[in-house]
């Protein structure tokens, strides 16, 4: 009977995330009423009242925030184990919550649209959806590797890497994969107030996107030749330029996409005012308007890869 059981959370949790995948597919955002939103402005309302310039202090910060969500999983998935069409429910509506595969998708489209149209200025106004630099001086070659670079990136952060905790630790690991790259985002970043406070967010994330990010470096080897691309390039690229990225992650995952497509990332990049000087990835012409498109195809091919592989794991697992 314990058999039995346990074959029925690890198929529920499998289908839950398969039906999360397909709603983040088929949903339109939900925009400001999104449960990560909610989090996010309560992790702003908390920062409001605790933050200092200290370490310790940002460390408890994430902490109680990440801690927060994984016990709310904790709770849902004790609540849900003897339940399997609970737990299929609950299970996809956490993996739609935490996934962003198509809207990343749809965002770098628009990016694409305005600047095939010449629409320098929507295009920029698009970027911060993308990411963090300052588009306001940006031109089109800069807003196209911005954009380039931002897709593979976020490849493993909106995609990869919610789907592989899910397939580790259930619901628990896609809300507490999900607290984690919101505090990253939202403090991790450098700049003087957060240099101190927001240290241990942007360490904790780069844990949980350790293996993530290779193993969404890996997928883009693979899928490579899917769209057009050279499996070959991809890997070349990944084991030559991806430790020179000043993030243990982002670069694996920049360095292989620009191998894939034959490009070449890096560069000069604003934010805030802060300069950032970046090696050069990959090995071949910067980004066009175009390569956006093709950044796209490859990173859903990726991520829709690893939600295959995510619910594969998930079935063949000990625990649901």
């Amino acid at each position: 009977m314990t058999g039995v059981m346990a074959l029925a959370r690890r198929s529920s949790t499998a289908t839950g995330l398969a039906l999360g995948v397909a709603a983040d597919l088929l949903l339109t955002d939900p925009g400001r009423r999104h449960p990560v939103a909610g989090f996010g402005a309560i992790a702003t309302a908390l920062e409001s009242r605790v933050w200092r310039d200290s370490r310790p202090v940002g460390t408890w910060y994430a902490l109680a925030l990440t801690g927060a969500a994984i016990t709310l999983g904790a709770a849902l998935d004790l609540c849900t184990r003897r339940l399997p069409l609970a737990r299929v429910l609950v299970t996809a509506a956490a993996a739609w919550t935490v996934l962003g595969g198509t809207s990343l998708g749809r965002t770098a489209v628009a990016t694409h649209r305005a600047l095939d149209s010449g629409d320098v200025l929507a295009a920029r106004a698009v970027l911060p959806s993308l990411a963090g630099r300052d588009p306001s001086g940006l031109g089109e070659p800069e807003l196209a590797r911005a954009t380039v670079e931002s897709v593979a990136e976020n490849t493993a952060d909106a995609a990869v890497a919610p789907l592989f905790w899910g397939a580790v630790a259930g619901i628990p690991g896609l809300l507490g994969y999900r607290a984690v790259n919101t505090l990253d985002a939202m403090v991790g970043h450098r700049s003087p107030r957060y240099a101190r406070f927001g240290w241990a967010a942007a360490r904790l994330d780069d844990v949980a996107n350790w293996l993530p990010a290779r193993i969404t470096a890996a997928l883009t080897v693979a899928c490579a030749p899917a769209v057009g691309g050279s499996a070959a390039g991809a890997r070349r690229a990944w084991m030559r330029d991806g430790a020179a990225h000043p993030s243990p992650n982002s670069g694996r995952c920049e360095a292989a996409l620009a191998g894939a497509l034959g490009l070449r990332l890096g560069g000069r990049n604003v934010y805030g005012g802060r300069v950032e000087d970046r090696p050069s990835l990959g090995s071949g012409l910067p980004p066009a308007g175009p390569d956006i498109l093709r950044a796209v195809r490859l990173s859903r091919a990726v991520w829709l890869s690893a939600a295959a592989l995510a619910v594969l794991a998930r079935l063949a697992g000990r625990r649901a």
